[in-house]
């Protein structure tokens, strides 16, 4: 009798125990919500925030240099304040970003991607710099506005692109073939 009860014990131990891990709602490594993320993160980062022209114009001296002319010390101090919110927003959604694409390589790519175990080590330091450039830049932004420290935006704009080359390519099963031969949606193009 004692044995019968120890064992629906550990049985509904065991289906709690299933329970909550069902509901903690982990997905599987290599699941196409983890790919979806990253083609998401990667088209976000690729389309709308490092395209140079972009990073260029939230940086761009000439602005402030067009404030300065302005009298009004208001002017000039609310320009650098608005100016200070834009780059933090966009280093933060860098950040995120680039946190979603981590997250793919280190659970899923190593399923789709074939990547050399060098490819894979200059990414993962690629990975490294780059979030730590980010939190570096937020702090120097923060404190000391936004164009305080340029030769950390050009560095972290180029190692962002070269983290997107690479999870371009370990991406690339999701596009469509018909997408990367210049063809429509109607159908793939022909040779």
């Amino acid at each position: 009798m004692i044995q019968l009860i120890s064992f629906l014990l550990i049985g509904a131990m065991l289906l709690v125990s299933l329970y909550f891990f069902a509901r903690s709602g982990r997905r599987a490594e290599g699941g196409s919500g983890a790919m979806v993320e990253a083609k998401q993160a990667l088209n976000a980062l690729q389309a709308g925030l490092l395209p140079p022209e972009l990073v260029g114009r939230i940086f761009a001296r000439e602005d402030l240099e067009y404030v300065e002319l302005e009298p009004a010390k208001e002017i000039r101090e609310l320009f650098l304040e608005e100016r200070k919110q834009v780059v933090l927003s966009w280093v933060s959604r860098v950040r995120k970003q680039v946190l979603s694409l981590r997250h793919f390589h280190l659970g899923s790519a190593r399923f789709y991607a074939r990547l050399s175990p060098r490819t894979e080590l200059a990414l993962a330091l690629d990975f490294a710099v780059l979030l730590f450039a980010c939190r570096v830049l937020q702090v120097s932004v923060f404190l000391g506005g936004p164009y305080a420290t340029p030769r950390i935006v050009g560095s972290t704009a180029a190692t962002a692109t070269r983290v997107c080359k690479v999870s371009e390519q370990s991406l690339a099963f999701l596009t469509p073939v018909y997408a990367t031969r210049g063809g429509s949606a109607a159908g793939p193009a022909r040779p």
